[in-house]
């Protein structure tokens, strides 16, 4: 198969870098945490027999260049990312639109602000832990995660965030159930390997986004809370998701909660958080069954 086609779309204060391959209506994939299109090269070829399919690097992430790089990010401006692309790709369709953790609560957002623009979204375990009876716990995490960031490096608070985010808070460190730290990022190696050039690259990106992602993107998006009253509106064209292995963790939590909220199903998705890069043959075969849904 012929690699992407590689597009740039100047946006308020950005300019996004996108990559589309296959033919049929629009699916827009949404990265999350420190990841980038590359997040769905797992996925994108085999969903790209049935769909148009658009990735790109969210503003400020990897090939994504700020106007200005210190200026502050929202979910709302996020979205109208999103909206752009999908009125640049298929303005005379509806599209389909898949998100991944903070890349799920832009979508979410996304079909709260423009209805009409949406077949169907997949959010796979945004953590919208404003929906949760235990917020204000999330939100003094969230608090000591930025002054360990301010006081003592990116590191150690990347251990705190990741650490919080865990079934038993603070008492596992900063690993994921599947070998990668929250929001795809690498825990850290245990024996000494060799990527391949697309892999090592992806990865030092990943590396260079972090304290964007952790300075920028966590205090903003995981303390916005979704419109439920909307969302329950709309639950016709919305599948929300989980990990199979991420029970009881955090963002796991709060999309249970928010599918309670809705009265709606929780499907499940392999793996965990990161089921999406460490699980990709069955993530990808579900979400094309989630989507069709709604055909």
């Amino acid at each position: 198969m012929t690699g992407p086609t590689i597009g740039s779309l100047r946006v308020p204060g950005a300019t996004l870098r996108y990559e589309v391959r296959g033919q049929g209506p629009l699916l827009l994939l949404i990265p999350g945490g420190a990841g980038d299109a590359a997040s769905f090269d797992g996925v994108a070829d085999d969903l790209a027999a049935e769909y148009t399919v658009a990735t790109y690097d969210p503003r400020g992430l990897s090939r994504s260049a700020l106007d200005d790089p210190e200026a502050e990010q929202s979910v709302a401006e996020h979205a109208d990312d999103a909206f752009r692309l999908l009125e640049l790709l298929s303005p005379d369709a509806p599209a389909r639109v898949f998100g991944a953790s903070s890349g799920a609560i832009v979508a979410l957002r996304l079909l709260t602000a423009h209805p009409e623009r949406i077949a169907r979204v997949v959010a796979h375990e945004p953590p919208v832990v404003e929906v949760l009876p235990d917020a204000a716990e999330s939100r003094a995490l969230i608090a000591r995660v930025q002054e360990t960031f301010r006081a003592q490096g990116l590191m150690p608070a990347m251990a705190e965030f990741a650490a919080g985010l865990q079934k038993d808070a603070g008492r596992k460190g900063g690993e994921g159930k599947d070998g990668e730290g929250k929001d795809g990022v690498a825990a850290g190696p245990k024996a000494e390997i060799t990527l391949p050039p697309q892999a090592a690259a992806r990865a030092e990106r990943t590396m260079a986004n972090l304290p964007y992602f952790l300075g920028r993107i966590v205090p903003r998006f995981m303390t916005d809370a979704p419109d439920v009253h909307r969302l329950e509106a709309l639950s016709d064209r919305l599948v929300l998701a989980g990990g199979q292995d991420s029970r009881g963790e955090l963002p796991y939590r709060a999309v249970a909660s928010l599918a309670e909220r809705l009265g709606t199903e929780l499907r499940h998705f392999p793996g965990g958080h990161v089921g999406l890069t460490t699980h990709s043959a069955e993530f990808g075969e579900l979400l094309r069954k989630a989507l069709r849904a709604s055909d």
